[in-house]
């Protein structure tokens, strides 16, 4: 049994947020193994537990919020990521021993269905990185290879695996003045222009609609219901 989660972000902000996913794998929630959440979040910039380690990171911080994204530190690997409510964000948590085996293919795997999904939109989606993008990585999916449109992160437990999924759907341009101001903070590579949003290939394309295009993709039809409360 899969639990979906849909809705509005937590009352709590960015910071709960990005905690459910780690307690849903660490605790579950009732009897289900598998949990889906998917929602578009207020103005977040994401730094992984290694940025938090750099020397620029308390610069970095203070430039986020300058220009008024909620700075967290998610429990997933990679490098600083920075969200929105143009963008949509999916954490798929799945409860097992065996956790540790597979991680690669599971990159692969979901590459593979979100790239499919943007396609669906007349979108030229490709897997592999873009040289200078943020956070980057083997599985990013871009527009044509030129601009990065979905970035993931995984975590893997003792417990399971939580692997999380961004992708920018609308507002690329208001991404780039917090990452460029961060990234330079941190010391890492960084080029402003292959920050892209699926508008970019789709001009009209909405943040439902591409909701709607990942549920169907995971073969999420519902009923979904409201992330629990602790």
């Amino acid at each position: 049994m899969t639990l979906l989660f849909a809705g509005d972000p937590l009352p709590g902000g960015p910071e709960q947020d990005v905690a459910l996913g780690q307690r849903l794998l660490r605790e579950g929630f009732g009897a289900a193994r598998e949990f889906l959440r998917v929602y578009s979040p207020a103005p977040t910039a994401a730094f992984s537990r290694r940025d938090s380690l750099r020397p620029g990171y308390l610069a970095a911080v203070e430039a986020v919020r300058a220009s008024d994204f909620a700075p967290v530190v998610r429990p997933q690997g990679g490098s600083l990521a920075a969200y929105h409510p143009g963008s949509v964000v999916v954490d798929h948590v799945f409860r097992t021993p065996d956790a540790a085996q597979g991680t690669t293919e599971r990159f692969k795997r979901f590459a593979a269905l979100h790239a499919e999904a943007l396609r669906g939109f007349g979108i030229d989606a490709r897997i592999g990185a873009v040289p200078g993008e943020y956070c980057p990585g083997d599985y990013s999916v871009s527009l044509a290879g030129t601009r990065k449109l979905v970035g993931s992160a995984q975590r893997v437990t003792r417990d399971g695996w939580l692997f999380s999924t961004v992708v920018q759907v609308t507002g690329a341009a208001a991404l780039r003045e917090p990452l460029i101001a961060a990234y330079a903070a941190l010391g890492y590579d960084f080029d402003p222009p292959t920050v892209g949003a699926a508008e970019d290939g789709a001009p009209g394309v909405t943040v439902e609609a591409v909701t709607a295009a990942l549920l169907s993709a995971y073969g999420a039809t519902g009923p979904a219901q409201p992330p629990p409360a602790w």
